[in-house]
């Protein structure tokens, strides 16, 4: 059996995609330091990235900021995780013939992939899920910044699409960005009212 760590980033921001990913280890694999993806620096969490995508097995996967704002983001993020686990699976059963998995997830729900186990901060817990959530970040930050590059204005390097006092007065001297920001969260809804 397989187990496949899942974990994502980028739900609570007000801008951008959910990322979701899934890792499975390789046998007797181990990477010292791994833990939840926010604990860590950002250097530290980029060394870890380099580490887990050349000697892992992953896949990423996301919704973004339209999906989120059709299904709400408690689906998206299930959307986006179901996504991940099902290209790792595929991969997987190519690569290693391998038929049975054990999908973990940190939160206290799973998506709808089947033998599903949903853990409640199974990134401090599961080196997997901690793995995941490395993947996750890097992933999403990496996101960020690329968006910074083309709406500089806004700052998204500096708070990663989070409501900050920056974000927030770029919002309302700007406006939000069709497309990007999420026009179902609260403030972006407060903004297009007035």
């Amino acid at each position: 059996m397989i187990f496949i760590g899942v974990d994502e980033a980028g739900r609570g921001p007000l801008v951008g995609s959910v990322v979701a990913a899934a890792v499975a280890f390789p046998p007797s694999f181990q990477i010292d330091g791994l833990t939840d993806s926010k604990k860590l620096s950002e250097k530290r969490r980029e060394d870890l990235y380099a580490q887990i995508t050349k000697k892992c097995y992953w896949a990423s996967a996301e919704s973004n900021s339209i999906e989120i704002d059709e299904i709400n983001i408690l689906q998206a993020t299930m959307m986006a995780m179901k996504r991940a686990v099902n290209t790792l699976q595929h991969q997987l059963m190519s690569q290693t013939q391998e038929q049975a998995f054990k999908v973990l997830v940190d939160g206290n729900r799973c998506p709808d992939v089947e033998n599903c186990e949903a853990i409640i901060k199974g990134d401090l817990i599961e080196p997997v899920i901690s793995a995941a959530s490395i993947i996750a970040k890097v992933t999403r930050d990496r996101q960020m910044k690329e968006l910074d590059k083309i709406y500089p204005e806004y700052g998204f390097s500096n708070h990663k699409g989070y409501g900050t006092k920056e974000h927030l007065e770029a919002l309302v001297k700007h406006g939000p960005i069709s497309g990007q920001h999420r026009f179902t969260f609260a403030p972006i809804k407060r903004l297009v009212r007035a």
